[in-house]
């Protein structure tokens, strides 16, 4: 024993717990009137409001034992900010909704509001407000919001026979990852950590519909389940095309040690938070895109040459 005192949230109460908080997040230039009232007012000048809700929950969503509570921030953070670029917009804040155990110390509370601080700085957003209860387990609620500067949304029923199929950041990393740690945490660490805290192509969401995309959407569970929405919203088919696909080293070599075919962890692992975007053939994409199919008339996904199921996550049945 050192002799240190450690302070519980319990400790701090339900509003010692909101300042600790508030004290950490600083606001940034969208928001007018940050935490402290009964709600918080953001900047919209395009006068539409882009908005999100996801939900963690702890055991199911990520684990205390192998994410820190700075990943956990982020991760959350990064899932609902990635929807909100994903239509095209730029985020402006998040609100908060948390509930956790009494016994969470303050270092952990800090090291979360560190989290979500850092992850919306990458996009000049604010964690503008929340609230706070005690909960036996960790459950963070996230509302994003974000504003379109005058563009038009990007949905997923755009999608026309003749565009190409692109994407743009990771996939599969995490889904390799989290196999990793199900199987005792040994392997690549950038795999592990890219489970722990996505890192999500930010810039390529508004960079898309600047080009013209005519659909687009954050790939959170799969790319096969995801581009399988946006086939049925535009009522079109999509092939995939199999060699399009990289498979980097630190995931060939942990497909090897588990047995599995690391294109399934791509095409179906969620997490990693990459885009999917279709556009218009003629379009000439910068470099962060990836053309790894196109559109046709018909319906489904379909993977070239490969017999392969519209697989991915399902929150109701895994």
């Amino acid at each position: 024993m050192n002799g240190r005192c450690v302070i519980t949230v319990g400790d701090l109460g339900e509003f010692g717990v909101v300042a600790r908080i508030a004290e950490r997040l600083p606001q940034g230039g969208t928001v007018l009137l940050g935490p402290g009232d009964d709600a918080a007012m953001v900047r919209s000048p395009d006068g539409r409001v882009v908005v999100t809700t996801d939900l963690l929950i702890e055991g199911r969503h990520f684990r205390r034992d192998w994410s820190s509570g700075y990943d956990i921030g982020r991760k959350a953070a990064a899932q609902n900010l990635s929807d909100i670029v994903a239509m095209g917009a730029n985020p402006t804040g998040i609100v908060v909704g948390l509930g956790m155990p009494a016994d969470a110390t303050t270092g952990w509370l800090d090291d979360l509001a560190d989290g979500f601080r850092d992850e919306c700085d990458l996009v000049g957003a604010s964690v503008v407000g929340g609230d706070t209860t005690r909960c036996d387990l960790v459950v963070i609620g996230v509302t994003a919001l974000g504003d379109l500067g005058g563009r038009a949304p990007v949905t997923r029923s755009g999608a026309r026979p003749g565009d190409v199929v692109a994407v743009a950041g990771r996939l599969g990393h995490a889904a390799a990852g989290l196999a990793l740690l199900t199987e005792g945490g040994s392997g690549p660490a950038e795999l592990v950590d890219a489970h722990r805290r996505p890192e999500p192509p930010y810039a390529c969401g508004p960079q898309a519909a600047a080009l013209g995309a005519t659909s687009m959407l954050d790939v959170s569970d799969g790319l096969l389940q995801d581009l399988g929405h946006v086939a049925t919203a535009s009522r079109v088919g999509v092939v995939l095309l199999p060699e399009s696909f990289t498979v980097p080293v630190p995931m060939e070599k942990a497909a090897r040690l588990l047995g599995v075919d690391p294109l399934e962890w791509i095409l179906s692992g969620g997490d990693d938070h990459a885009l999917a975007a279709t556009f218009p053939e003629t379009v000439r994409l910068p470099p962060e895109w990836t053309v790894v199919g196109h559109v046709v008339s018909g319906e489904g996904v379909q993977v070239r040459g490969r017999s392969m199921t519209r697989g991915g996550w399902d929150h109701f049945r895994q």
